[in-house]
């Protein structure tokens, strides 16, 4: 413990200012007049007896008059011209410093951290503030005045010895009082012209850093979703919110203020080190603490004024959600009806109902918001490709959970609340189902065509088909289920148009000779494009 109060006795080393007088007041000698305190040992015969016998018991900061009759003092034989025989001494004396040699540094707690995970060893490297005084209180160094930590190693000589030994054992945000005797400060040479010769040196200390060059990161994971079904690897694109923030707590940077997540590749060199390397083997959802020694982090230069060099990082990462661009939709079917005839496929009309959401439970939008489900022909390109592949080969009443990564959703810019570069969650149901036709076609046969198809369209065997003998006879084969035309649509605007594109002279009517099957003219228009 420290002791608040050092006496003088036999055997201490002192310093202290003084002058001496006669006793009419006639100035003999001063230490203050050479500018440089007096040292010496107590009962070494350093002083005058007197002044040896005077000085125990004195504090530091006490000031105190001894008077010193002649035979204490230099006797029937005085000293030189300055003071003549049989002359009785005064000296005024302040105490300045005291120590002994078998001192060591004394250190007190001021306070500790309730949580110590370590602690300062030898060779690692230390930041701390400080306030530095002499015994008697004059301050020689403060960091804080220079708004800046002193950075050292521990134990390999970079700090003077009592500093060396004093720092070991203290924790991350520990305050300790130390008072270092000379010989374990800056000894007899002092240090430049705040520290003199012999000096005690005071230091009230505020552990703010530590680490080992040999230090590697520290993942502490605070919160695990289970089940897990993949955890990120180097060349995955996360998404991840975080508050950064000092070893001793105070935060410089956090996600959060920004209203937005940071978004990388992992593992490619796009982060620190250290943030590259603990991204690796989280799960989606997964809160961890990462801690950075400097060398994984801003090294000895730091970043800007909030990060000092040679700081120790503290990311505290809650993981949104990660991909790779290799990824496909994920389908997984959570209900399937036991009867299921036809499946959902490209250019059917279907009807479905879904939620779409973050894969942290944030929902973006819900057709329950409307009075009617969600409609949309598979392959024509009016929904994200990730959502249209996942409605493909379902069946009617059949329910999905779908994941749907950003490059076949809405891509690193995002839509609207949709976020850039997020991973989609849809839970889907297909309500109905209406069977298309293929891309270009308004109408298909199920069943092969009437051989004689004109015959079959001129009912009234005139040698030419109107409009209301065509649609007549369309509407007959999709009654009987011999044709199907293309859904979602309304089937006299999509009959009209069969009809205008048969009418190949616009007259109103069609003739054998300009009736073809789309089949055929598929057909010949390819021939013509061999050729």
């Amino acid at each position: 413990m420290i002791q608040n109060h050092l006496e003088v006795k036999s055997g201490d080393f002192v310093r202290y200012h003084y002058n001496g007088t006669f006793t009419d007041g006639k100035l003999f000698d001063s230490s203050y007049d050479r500018g440089a305190a007096f040292f010496g040992q107590v009962g070494q015969k350093w002083q005058i007896a007197g002044v040896d016998k005077g000085i125990l018991g004195m504090c530091v900061n006490e000031h105190r008059r001894i008077t010193v009759p002649p035979h204490l003092a230099y006797g029937s034989q005085g000293a030189g011209d300055k003071v003549p025989p049989d002359t009785t001494l005064v000296f005024d004396l302040v105490l300045l410093d005291i120590f002994n040699r078998a001192d060591q540094v004394q250190t007190k707690v001021i306070s500790t951290p309730k949580e110590c995970k370590r602690s300062v060893m030898r060779t690692d490297f230390v930041r701390f503030h400080f306030n530095g005084t002499l015994l008697d209180g004059t301050v020689f160094d403060s960091s804080y005045k220079r708004s800046q930590t002193q950075d050292s190693v521990v134990g390999e000589g970079w700090l003077i010895k009592g500093l060396d030994e004093g720092l070991l054992g203290m924790c991350v945000g520990e305050i300790r009082h130390f008072i270092i005797p000379p010989f374990l400060a800056f000894g007899e040479k002092g240090y430049g012209t705040e520290i003199p010769p012999h000096a005690s040196l005071v230091y009230h200390i505020l552990l703010e850093d530590l680490h080992n060059p040999k230090d590697d990161i520290v993942v502490e994971v605070v919160e695990a979703p289970e089940p897990c079904t993949r955890k990120s690897v180097a060349g995955d694109y996360i998404r991840y919110n975080y508050n950064a923030s000092l070893l001793n707590g105070i935060t410089f940077d956090s996600s959060y203020q920004h209203n937005q997540t940071y978004n990388t590749y992992i593992g490619m060199g796009y982060m620190i080190s250290g943030i590259d390397k603990g991204l690796q083997g989280v799960c989606t959802g997964e809160r961890r603490r990462i801690i950075l020694p400097p060398h994984l982090a801003y090294g000895q230069q730091g970043a800007g004024k909030d990060i000092p060099g040679s700081a120790v990082l503290v990311f505290d990462i809650h993981v949104i959600d990660f991909h790779n661009v290799k990824d496909p939709v994920h389908v997984e079917t959570t209900h399937k009806p036991e009867v299921c005839n036809e499946t959902s496929e490209v250019n059917d009309f279907i009807e479905y109902h879904y939620n779409c959401s973050l894969l942290d439970g944030t929902l973006l939008f819900t057709s329950r918001d409307y009075e009617t489900p969600q409609d949309v022909v598979l392959g024509g390109g009016k929904i994200i490709d990730g959502l249209d592949e996942a409605l493909r080969n379902m069946c009617v009443g059949e329910r999905r959970t779908v994941i749907v990564p950003p490059h076949l959703g809405h891509g690193e810019k995002g839509a609207g609340i949709v976020p850039g570069s997020a991973v989609l969650r849809f839970e889907l149901e297909l309500v109905s189902l209406q069977k298309g036709v293929p891309e270009g076609y308004l109408f298909i046969w199920l069943e092969e065509s009437p051989v004689q198809l004109f015959e079959a369209l001129d009912s009234n065997q005139d040698q030419q088909v109107p409009l209301e003998e065509f649609s007549q006879f369309i509407k007959q084969q999709v009654l009987e289920g011999k044709g199907r035309l293309k859904p979602a649509q309304d089937p006299d605007s999509v009959i009209r148009d069969m009809f205008k594109n048969q009418d190949r002279n616009a007259d109103g009517l069609i003739t054998q000779d300009e009736l073809k099957l789309k089949v055929d003219e598929d057909v010949e228009k390819t021939r013509h494009e061999e050729l």
